[in-house]
């Protein structure tokens, strides 16, 4: 997804060679993603605050006291960063000014991730070892602008895609598949550029039948 176009693309598998025949060799831009590890080859990632915030209420609802603890001490700061990242994305403060609120957060966040690593705990290790590892894919976004620490945008042009497969059960081919990608990408962006769809639609058979080029989806005309 970006600021003014949504691609949809379906396929069988979550391989890394997906997103290699998607992006490309040369690809350098930032990918908002959960830490599933066919994204990491990547490099460029921010590491998606809303599904840590979730492993962190995890903890918290743990049975175990020391995993419980570390859940909410983690849960503080995490609070406070989607606080400060509010003030910033309604322009309250800059995103130079949310940097520097955020360093206290930052290390706080990467101490507490330490703690959990050398707690000896086996419920703590393997996930405070992966984050703090990788802890500049937690940060990203700091940095470059345009990148949100969530992908909540993204899920929410997902959920109609999501509730559609569901009612359908899914393509049985890959003409099947191409339709539909086809048309949730149309459809997503026609939104996000605050284009009529029926009109766009209507303008593309009208081109197919006249044998011209298909308007763009891209930009509007």
């Amino acid at each position: 997804m970006a600021s003014t176009f949504t691609l949809f693309t379906m396929r069988g598998s979550r391989a890394a060679t997906v997103l290699n025949e998607l992006l490309g060799e040369n690809f350098s831009g930032v990918v908002m993603c959960d830490r599933a590890k066919m994204y990491w080859q990547l490099g460029r990632l921010q590491w998606c605050w809303a599904h840590l915030k979730r492993d962190f209420q995890a903890l918290i609802d743990s049975s175990d006291c020391q995993v419980k603890r570390l859940g909410h001490d983690l849960m503080r700061p995490t609070k406070r960063l989607f606080r400060e990242w509010a003030r910033c994305r309604d322009g309250t403060i800059t995103r130079r000014t949310l940097k520097r609120r955020l360093t206290p957060v930052r290390r706080e966040i990467e101490h507490l991730l330490l703690r959990g690593l050398f707690s000896g705990n086996p419920k703590l290790i393997g996930m405070c070892r992966e984050l703090y590892d990788h802890r500049e894919w937690l940060w990203t976004f700091l940095d470059h602008d345009g990148v949100d620490p969530t992908n909540n945008l993204s899920e929410r042009s997902l959920r109609h895609a999501v509730i559609w497969r569901k009612l359908s059960f899914g393509t049985q081919s890959n003409a099947g598949s191409r339709f539909v990608e086809t048309t949730l990408t149309v459809i997503e962006t026609c939104r996000q550029q605050s284009r009529d769809l029926f009109t766009y639609l209507t303008d593309a058979v009208d081109a197919h039948f006249r044998s011209q080029p298909c308007p763009s989806v891209v930009t509007n005309p």
